[in-house]
């Protein structure tokens, strides 16, 4: 029997109906259906197409993990993402991914990664700057910058000028928000197209792959060694010894810039309002500051001591999860829980629902870091913040050690207060915030 006779079936009228709700933030209108058909349904998006939407943390965990060789990234990822990044870690499939994963992933070990604290530190100093206190601001802006100009920094130490890393970001968040359009707005990819939207913000991803190969051609010229990201991916060798060609390392950089900034930025407004309206857990982060740094200057000390950091960080991602859905494609026909999936059926997993499932999570809408005291694992069967399975996030530590000095930096200097009724969200590619203002009072 095919899963479209098993599944319960949203039908189009009322996708249509919906759609400019839709537009805006699909998240009410998808949690609205999995609260009246279960944790497993069929949103027909076409009159041909649908897109199976699925809340169930096990089949989520078969999918990623135990079965993951039978699926794919969708369309999603490898064809419509790619024409604004190329075809990078995230976007890659097969064996083009494996050997690009296993050619990346030295540079993003802890070890290497220690190589890099220091700049990401004092590019969150710098940009913590910007904070102006007792005011209300904000904050999204200037953690969307700490986020951005911590990858460049990793990236390219200084070899980019202020100028270029103002346009690379443009473009970075200006491709995202057209591809949202065009995912939401599936209906009006005829005028995309011929309106020349689509082609306007090709040739400014063609800019921005024309400013990274400058800064890349003036690193290889200068023969400088910065041990910075960019040195690893130039001395990365296949096993064959060959290096990266040229398009394929800006690829890799476009695809570190649009995966690596904007998820921490979210992550981190949505962790500052969450601190704001507990103000209990800033005074923890507070006090478990002072004793790391009564033993110890070292910031990888700070970044793998600073445990009551991490868990409000972890809480934070568990409610507001930047990667808010997981797409696959079954590339052969399957079977889960007494459901039948025939090949290319397309699946959505909602990280968002996941995390706040009343069946897995004690008081799922309540923010508890306490919950994480021993560490996420214990919810690895429930918890994908990164992903899971061997294409989980390649650089979650790097990711988890920016946010915690960032966070850390944050709370030490500043006492910080709400100045909203509700935490506020923007679904985009990534789960963004919205209407994040907050006052900062300078500790004493």
């Amino acid at each position: 029997m095919k899963a479209k006779s098993q599944i319960p079936t949203v039908p189009l009228i009322r996708f249509i109906r919906n759609s400019l709700e839709i537009l805006k933030n699909p998240l009410p209108f998808h949690h609205k259906n999995f609260t009246e058909q279960g944790d497993i349904f069929r949103l027909k998006i076409g009159f041909k197409n649908s897109v199976v939407f699925i809340r169930d943390a096990a089949f989520a965990e078969y999918v990623l993990q135990k079965n993951q060789k039978n699926y794919k990234k969708s369309k999603i990822q490898t064809v419509d993402l790619v024409k604004y990044v190329g075809k990078g870690l995230l976007t890659a499939e097969g064996e083009h991914w494996k050997r690009q994963r296993k050619l990346i992933q030295p540079a993003f070990h802890k070890k290497q990664l220690e190589n890099l604290l220091d700049s990401i530190k004092n590019a969150i100093v710098l940009e913590l700057q910007k904070i102006t206190a007792e005011t209300k601001i904000n904050v999204f802006p200037i953690l969307n910058d700490l986020a951005f100009q911590t990858v460049v920094k990793s990236l390219f130490s200084s070899a980019a000028n202020q100028e270029d890393i103002n346009r690379l970001q443009y473009i970075t968040e200006d491709a995202q928000k057209m591809l949202v359009r065009e995912l939401r707005q599936p209906y009006l990819g005829w005028w995309f197209k011929f309106g020349g939207e689509i082609e306007k913000h090709l040739k400014l991803t063609r800019e921005a792959r024309d400013i990274l190969k400058r800064i890349v051609n003036e690193r290889r010229a200068s023969e400088v060694k910065e041990n910075d990201l960019l040195d690893m991916l130039l001395d990365a060798k296949y096993d064959d010894g060959s290096a990266m060609e040229e398009e394929q390392l800006i690829d890799e950089i476009l695809i570190l810039f649009t995966a690596g900034h904007e998820t921490t930025s979210n992550a981190l407004t949505f962790t500052s309002q969450l601190l704001a309206l507990h103000p209990e857990w800033q005074d923890e982060i507070y006090k478990e500051r002072l004793e790391i740094k009564e033993e110890s200057d070292d910031l990888m000390d700070l970044v793998t001591k600073s445990k009551v950091c991490q868990q409000v960080i972890e809480e934070a991602m568990r409610l507001y999860p930047p990667v808010y859905f997981i797409d696959r494609v079954n590339i052969e026909p399957d079977h889960f829980s007494g459901l039948d999936f025939e090949a290319e059926s397309n699946l959505l997993f909602s990280i968002y629902e996941i995390h706040r499932h009343a069946d897995l999570w004690e008081q799922p809408n309540e923010f508890l870091p306490e919950r994480f005291a021993e560490g996420s694992r214990k919810f690895s069967s429930q918890y994908f913040p990164f992903g899971a399975g061997p294409r989980k996030c390649i650089g979650n530590n790097f990711a988890m050690f920016e946010m915690i000095i960032a966070v850390s930096e944050l709370v030490s200097t500043y006492k910080i207060q709400p100045n909203f009724k509700t935490i506020e969200v923007t679904p985009l590619i990534a789960l963004k915030p919205k209407n994040a203002f907050l006052t900062f009072i300078k500790r004493k």
